[in-house]
C-alpha cells in the first residue's frame, strides 16, 4: 500500500515486536540501487509505503540523509558555499526553517529581500542538486527569538500563542497565505526539490496540547499546498510529547541525539506510527551554547556511530545542525529551564561545518559514513574559506580625524594596518538621535510591547521624587526586570539589575535627580515555558519600597540610525580615559586590500554589540562568556576605503579601548561579571 497523504496506521500486534518490525526490508531495497530516478513533472511523486515501511520517490524506494541549515543565520553570499559543501559531504537534503518573524517585520509588512530571500536560497538548493524538508512553522524553536514567532503578536497582551485563540489563528492565516504559495511550485510534486513539509514544531511540548490548533494548520496546509506533498510533524522520543505533538494526517518522526539507544527511540516511532519509514528529524550533532556556561561539544566519533547505527536499520536521518551559523543582530532566542537562559550569539553548535563555514573532523568522520551506504559525489571538498588576523585595532579617543581627514597608521604583528579613530558619546546623551519621535509619558512603565518595540533597548527615564541623603534601596519585583536594566543617576552608572539575578541596589540623591534605567531585551524565549515572554520592566521599581512614577519612555531605534550613517553624519564629542555605563564607540578602519572572514575580540570590555558598515553583528559578553568573538563575515567588509564601526558597550569600556582581529574565534572563558552594585 503506498499513500501520497500520511496518518495513523493503527498496529495491532504486542508492543514489544512493533520497535524492530520489518526494518531489514528498505537496506535491502536500497542496496538494490533503487535510489534515484527521474521523472517528468506530471509523474513525479514523493509518497510513504507502509508496507515496506519507508518512502518512495516516484515509486522507488528511498531515504534521505539530510542536514540543518538555516538561511537567516548565514549571509546571503555564503549560501551557495554552505550548501555545496553539504552536497560534497553526501548529504541528499537540506531541512530548512522559515522564521516568521524575520520576514513579517509589522503586521502585514513583508521582507522577502536580501538575505531574506528564502525563494532564492531554495532555488539555489535546486540548483545544487539538493532535495529540501521546509520546516514553516509557524512556530520553529530553532532557539531563534520567540521561536519564530513576531513580537507584535504579544501587541494583544492576552492572545494565547500555539493555540485555536481566534486572534492568534487570524495572524497564522495571514502569514501563510503569503507564505505558502511562495513553496507550492518549489513542492516536488510540481516539479520542484521540496519532498516534505513539517507542520509546526515539537507541539508536544508545548502545554497546550491543542488539537483543534493542529488540525486548523493541517487544513490551511492542505488548502494551501494540495492533496499530495507529505506533512509531517517532529517531537522527543517521550510518550507524552508524542501524545500531544501527533495527529492523524500528519506522518509523526521522531528526535534524538547520539547518546540515545537507537532501537528503543525508534520504538516511541513506532508506537505513534507502527508503519512507514523510520525517521530522525533531529540528530543531533552537537548542542547549543547559552551565555554563562562552558561551550559545548560532542565527539565525532560518538556522532558518526549513532549515524552508522541509524543507516544500517534503513532509516532517514537529518542532522541537526549540519551548519550552525550565527545569531546575528538580536535574533537569539532563549530557553527557560527553572531559569532564563539566553542563546549566545554563535550558533556554532559544534556543527559538521563551523559557524565560519569550514569543514570539521566531525564532517570527514560522517562523510566516511555516508560513503558505506552511497556513492560521494565525484570531486574534493571545498576548502575552507580564507580568515584573516587584522591584528591589534587601537581605539583613540580623539576628535582630530572627524571628516576628511586620515587616521595614522598602526603597526601590528600582521602587518601596517591603518587603526581605528574613536569617537565617543553617552547614551543618554544621544536620545534625540535614537529616540526621534520623542519619549512616551506614562505614570508607569510600559512593556516593549506596549510601546511596539519588538528588539533591543528602551529607556524609562523619570526624577528622584525626594532627597535620599542616605543609601536606599531601588529594587524591582522578582522577574520583572526582562531583562537587564543598566542603572544611571544624573547619568552616572550605578549597576545592572538583572532578571533571575539582582533586582535591588541602593543609590543616593537629592530630589529632582534624573533616574535612567536602560533595559535590554536578550531574546525572548523560544523553548521550554509558555512563550509570551514580555519583554522591559514589567512591573514598577520603588525606592524604599515607594514606587516610583511620572515616566519618560523612549523605544530606542539604534539599528535605523547606524544604518542612516550616525554617528558619521554628525560625530558626537569626544572623551579620553575609561568610561562606564552604556556609550558609544565609533571609528574607522581600513583592511589591507583584502575583505576576508575574521573574529573580533573584546580585551577588556565588559557587554555590548557591534556594527560594521551598518551591519548588526550581534551581541558580545566577554565577562559572562563562553563565546569571546564575533564572527565578521567577510562579505561585510570593504576593501579600498574606510570600514566604519560602532560598538555600543553598557557596562564600561577598558581605559585604552582597543579591538583584536583574529583569524579563529575564541571560547570556553566563563566569568562573573561585576554590576558595579552594592546592597
Amino acid at each position: 500500500m503506498v499513500l501520497a497523504t500520511s496518518g495513523f496506521v493503527p498496529d495491532l500486534r504486542p508492543a514489544e515486536h512493533t520497535a524492530t518490525m520489518a526494518l531489514p526490508a528498505l537496506p535491502l531495497l536500497l542496496a538494490a540501487g533503487l535510489l534515484h530516478t527521474q521523472a517528468s513533472p506530471s509523474t513525479r511523486s514523493f509518497q510513504l509505503d507502509y508496507e515496506h515501511n519507508c518512502f518512495r520517490k516516484d515509486g522507488v524506494p528511498f531515504r534521505y540523509i539530510s542536514g540543518s541549515i538555516h538561511y537567516a543565520r548565514v549571509p546571503r553570499p555564503a549560501w551557495r558555499d554552505r550548501l555545496l559543501k553539504m552536497y560534497m559531504s553526501g548529504l541528499s537534503t537540506v531541512q530548512v526553517y522559515v522564521p516568521w518573524n524575520y520576514h513579517e517585520i509589522l503586521p502585514g509588512v513583508y521582507d522577502f529581500t536580501g538575505n531574506r530571500d528564502v525563494e532564492a536560497f531554495l532555488d539555489l538548493t535546486a540548483e545544487l542538486g539538493l532535495l529540501v524538508i521546509l520546516r514553516p512553522g509557524p512556530y520553529i524553536c530553532a532557539e531563534w527569538e520567540m521561536g519564530g514567532l513576531p513580537a507584535w503578536l504579544l501587541w494583544k497582551p492576552d492572545i494565547i500563542l500555539r493555540t485555536s485563540d481566534p486572534a492568534y489563528l487570524a495572524a497564522v492565516d495571514s502569514w501563510l497565505h503569503i507564505l505558502l504559495p511562495k513553496i507550492k511550485p518549489r513542492l516536488y510534486q510540481q516539479g520542484g526539490n521540496i519532498i516534505s513539509v513539517q507542520v509546526e514544531n515539537e507541539y508536544g511540548s508545548y502545554y497546550a496540547c491543542d488539537y483543534g490548533y493542529l488540525r486548523y494548520l493541517l487544513g490551511s496546509f492542505r488548502a494551501l499546498l494540495g492533496s499530495e506533498v507529505l506533512l509531517f510533524t517532529t517531537d522527543s522520543t517521550r510518550a507524552e510529547e508524542l501524545r500531544c505533538g501527533t495527529l492523524q494526517g500528519l506522518y509523526a518522526t521522531v528526535d534524538f541525539g547520539p547518546g540515545s539507544n537507537v532501537t528503543e527511540a525508534f520504538g516511541a516511532q513506532r508506537r505513534v506510527e507502527p508503519k512507514g519509514p523510520l525517521v530522525n528529524s533531529e540528530y543531533y550533532t552537537g548542542w547549543l551554547d547559552y551565555w554563562g556556561e562552558a561551550h559545548t561539544s560532542t565527539s565525532a566519533t560518538w556522532v558518526a556511530r549513532g549515524l552508522e547505527d541509524m543507516l544500517h536499520l534503513g532509516a532517514s536521518i537529518n542532522m541537526y545542525m549540519f551548519h550552525g551559523g550565527t545569531n546575528f543582530a538580536y535574533w537569539s532566542g532563549a530557553d527557560y529551564k527553572d531559569q532564563y537562559k539566553p542563546v549566545t550569539t554563535s550558533y556554532d553548535y559544534d556543527a559538521p561545518l563551523s559557524e565560519a563555514g569550514d569543514p570539521t573532523e566531525k564532517l570527514f568522520a560522517i562523510r566516511t559514513v555516508i560513503s558505506k551506504f552511497q556513492p560521494l559525489p565525484l570531486g574534493p571538498m571545498p576548502p575552507a574559506t580564507p580568515k584573516y588576523a587584522y591584528g591589534r585595532v587601537a581605539l583613540w579617543k580623539v576628535s582630530a580625524y572627524s571628516k576628511g581627514r586620515t587616521a595614522p597608521a598602526w603597526h601590528c604583528s600582521t602587518g601596517q594596518h591603518p587603526s581605528l579613530s574613536l569617537q565617543y558619546a553617552d547614551l543618554l546623551d544621544v536620545l534625540d538621535v535614537l529616540c526621534p519621535s520623542g519619549p512616551i509619558q506614562s505614570q508607569f512603565p510600559l512593556t516593549f510591547e506596549a510601546v511596539k518595540q519588538a528588539h533591543g533597548f528602551v529607556v524609562y527615564h523619570t526624577q528622584l521624587p525626594w532627597d535620599v541623603p542616605d543609601p536606599a534601596m531601588l529594587g524591582a519585583p522578582p522577574h520583572s526586570i526582562c531583562d537587564r536594566g543598566y542603572v544611571m543617576l544624573q547619568k552616572e552608572y550605578q549597576g545592572t539589575l538583572e532578571r533571575d539575578g539582582q533586582t535591588r541596589l541602593h543609590v543616593t540623591g537629592r530630589a529632582g535627580d534624573t533616574l535612567d534605567i536602560l533595559l535590554e531585551n536578550m531574546g525572548r524565549i523560544s523553548f521550554g515555558a509558555n512563550t509570551s515572554d514580555f519583554k522591559g520592566l514589567l512591573a514598577n521599581l520603588s525606592l524604599n519600597s515607594r514606587p516610583l512614577s511620572n515616566w519618560l519612555i523612549y523605544p530606542l531605534a539604534i539599528d535605523t540610525a547606524v544604518q542612516q550613517g550616525w554617528p558619521y553624519a554628525a560625530l558626537p564629542k569626544s572623551r579620553s580615559g575609561g568610561r562606564v555605563g552604556p556609550a558609544f564607540y565609533t571609528g574607522t578602519f581600513e583592511t589591507p586590500g583584502i575583505a576576508w572572514d575574521t573574529f573580533v575580540t573584546f580585551p577588556g570590555w565588559s557587554k555590548g554589540l557591534m556594527w560594521i558598515n551598518g551591519f548588526n553583528l550581534g551581541r558580545y559578553w566577554t565577562c559572562r562568556g563562553p563565546q569571546q568573538t564575533l564572527f565578521v563575515p567577510g562579505s561585510v567588509l570593504h576593501h579600498g576605503h574606510p570600514n566604519n564601526i560602532t560598538v555600543l558597550e553598557l557596562e564600561g569600556a577598558p581605559l585604552t579601548p582597543l579591538l583584536l582581529f583574529l583569524d579563529q574565534p575564541l571560547y570556553n572563558r566563563t566569568l562573573g561579571c561585576s554590576t558595579m552594585a552594592t546592597e
